[in-house]
């Protein structure tokens, strides 16, 4: 075993690395700038946590998912590996300790959001820590040309400056040819070095079913495939509906989405996870550092926006290996439906300008103030005070996002947390003094270890089980303690959270770039397109039209495919299918034949030829006309 080897079987109980994860080790730990390219479930987190581990120094990994964030955090906690998150909804004093913990102690990884990056308080600790990797997750979002940019992602390379002899890592799962090259130009990689994972998925048979009653071949669904599934809607309704739904047929199914409490989330997450549920239904909220090896399907109801979307969202299946099914259940009213998402993604700039003015009114920021302020923020109520449709006031907040005024989270549960603010000399001359407390504050220091060093999660209602006495005195008592300056009690807070990243600036300094609004407005409409152009192809493998999009160009028919499956029917090769495709195109793009004229033109075995119309007939690729003409289909 070489050192890589040996952490990856003392951490996590692997003897063996899975393809191109070694590769990208190797890479940065020799201190090359590297772009890791892995689809979902890959294993991204392992390629900067292996080479941080096998040297001296702290990590520092960048990414904007604060519950991703917390979740890696832990389960290193777990494993006995020193780690820490600054995020949005901390307290400054916890983020003047996390650094310092950082700087002066044996901490290995210091997750964050790129918001973070620019700060004075982390600049000045920064340059007191000895870094030795910076990972870059979903570093997608660092370009325009992403389905999902993010402002903030583009200083990321003002680190250099502070860290010019350290690597850089960058991965992510999803990202066509031009975003490869725009993540290294916006990173400033030193040489160019890309190394990818294929996005192919030989075990996933992705499947297009073009119904009209969606429900009802969902059901032949669940009740012919056994096994895990997710179900992904595109409204929290919805997700609730098809769950009864399914319930009523006998089906082990719970519903999720954004809108729920977090312990109701948690709940329905863990059921799913330990099988006691066997379908889960959701929206895109569903899937966050969901990690579930035996999904055995993943069912889309609605279009998704894009193709990295899909392919992240159907990329849940079969982590295993073993077979599983990514469906999209499709039918003509889809592009509309997609067309109308456009115009409700894309509000006009002065209805921007509005919900500008309206959330500073709502929130009470005043012109030149807020910057760097964090609030709490009810969306649902926001759009009520000042009647917005709620999707329209959530899509102008994400385009003020994307012009670098204001954060937006999603709800954030951030447990309660204490820290010990005297030394223990001072601390027993308190318990002396008050002995009321000393038995409560005996039992503190027995539950929970490191508190005079840094902040620590704490359970309430487990203190007053311990300690026997009532949870609203296990509260008085800690608030007691704080206004004592004996500790700093910060109580468990589950709120959406709104950052000023600029001051309030007043309607002729705000600006909304009409080139950016149209830009962006013009790469989302290609995506879509691009996606629907997956949804209703019929004569293209579905595996390789998701791998072309990502830059795979050489890949294989998949063989199993519903495409790939009708044209197994036709007993001939895909070079044979395609050459009589060509030329069918080129004899009816302007000309209505009949079939015998069309076999004469093409000069191939005439059985062929008519098995390959009639299938592209069979799938509206070709049109006959009452007269018995044959024409190309212009959705074809």
């Amino acid at each position: 075993m070489n050192k890589f080897e040996k952490i990856l079987y003392h951490y996590w109980g692997y003897t063996s690395f899975r393809e191109v994860q070694e590769e990208v080790i190797e890479s940065v730990f020799n201190g090359n700038d590297t772009l890791a390219l892995m689809p979902t479930g890959g294993g991204k987190s392992i390629t900067f946590q292996v080479p941080a581990l096998a040297q001296e120094g702290i990590c520092i990994v960048i990414t904007p998912l604060i519950a991703l964030m917390k979740d890696q955090v832990e389960n290193l906690q777990k494993k006995g590996i020193k780690a820490a998150a600054i995020h949005s909804g901390m307290t400054k004093h916890e983020i003047e300790v996390m650094l310092d913990n950082c700087a002066y102690g044996d901490y290995k990884f210091l997750y964050l959001s790129p918001e973070r990056l620019n700060t004075e308080l982390f600049r000045v600790r920064l340059r007191k820590m000895n870094v030795n990797l910076v990972a870059i997750d979903e570093s997608h979002c660092i370009s325009q040309w992403g389905y999902d940019f993010r402002p903030s992602y583009q200083r990321i390379i003002e680190l250099r400056e502070l860290l010019p002899d350290i690597p850089f890592l960058a991965v992510t799962a999803t990202a066509t040819p031009e975003v490869v090259d725009d993540i290294q130009e916006k990173l400033g990689f030193r040489q160019k070095r890309v190394v990818k994972m294929s996005f192919e998925r030989k075990n996933l048979v992705y499947l297009v079913r073009n119904v009209e009653d969606k429900l009802k071949h969902l059901k032949k669904i669940v009740e012919s495939v056994p096994g895990t599934g997710i179900i992904y809607v595109r409204s929290r309704q919805k997700t609730k509906e098809i769950a009864l739904e399914l319930q009523k047929l006998g089906m082990s199914a719970d519903y999720y989405h954004a809108g729920l409490s977090t312990e109701e989330r948690s709940k329905k997450q863990d059921d799913w996870q330990h099988n006691r549920t066997r379908i889960i239904v959701s929206t895109n909220a569903f899937g966050m550092g969901i990690d579930k090896p035996d999904v055995r399907f993943v069912v889309h109801m609605d279009l998704p926006d894009s193709p990295e979307a899909y392919f992240q969202e159907a990329g849940r299946g079969g982590r295993d290996g073993k077979l599983a099914y990514a469906i999209l259940l499709y039918n003509n009213t889809d592009k509309a439906k997609s067309e109308q998402r456009l115009a409700t993604a894309f509000p006009e700039p002065d209805e921007i300008k509005r919900c500008y003015n309206a959330l500073c009114s709502y929130l009470n920021v005043a012109i030149g103030g807020g910057k760097d302020e964090v609030y709490d923020f009810n969306i649902i109520d926001f759009a009520s005070t000042f009647k917005f449709n709620f999707v329209t006031a959530h899509s102008s907040l994400k385009l003020l996002e994307l012009e670098g005024y204001i954060q937006l989270t999603d709800e954030l549960d951030n447990p309660s947390r204490i820290m010990v603010v005297v030394n223990k000399t001072d601390l027993y001359k308190y318990q002396v003094a008050h002995a009321e407390l000393d038995s409560f504050i005996k039992i503190i220091l027995r539950t929970y270890a490191g508190l005079f060093s840094t902040y620590i999660k704490i359970d309430e209602p487990f203190l007053a089980r311990t300690a026997g006495i009532p949870l609203n005195r296990v509260t008085e008592n800690l608030i007691k303690l704080g206004r004592a300056k004996i500790l700093n009690y910060i109580p468990r807070k589950k709120t959406p959270l709104v950052i000023f990243t600029e001051e309030r600036l007043d309607d002729k300094n705000l600006r909304i770039s009409r080139e950016n609004y149209h830009a962006r407005k013009q790469r989302y409409f290609k995506r879509m397109e691009s996606m629907n152009s997956y949804a209703s192809g019929v004569t293209k493998c579905r595996s390789i039209t998701l791998l072309e999009y990502f830059g795979e160009t050489t890949a294989s028919r998949c063989g199993k495919c519903d495409v790939c499956t009708l044209r197994n029917e036709l007993d001939m090769s895909k070079y044979q299918f395609d050459r009589i495709v060509e030329q069918l195109k080129i004899n009816l793009a302007e000309n209505q034949l009949t079939l015998e004229e069309v076999v004469e033109r093409l000069k191939f075995p005439q059985d062929r030829t008519t098995r390959v119309i009639r299938w592209l007939v069979d799938n509206s690729k070709i049109i006959k006309t009452e007269e018995g003409l044959l024409k190309w289909s212009k959705k074809g």
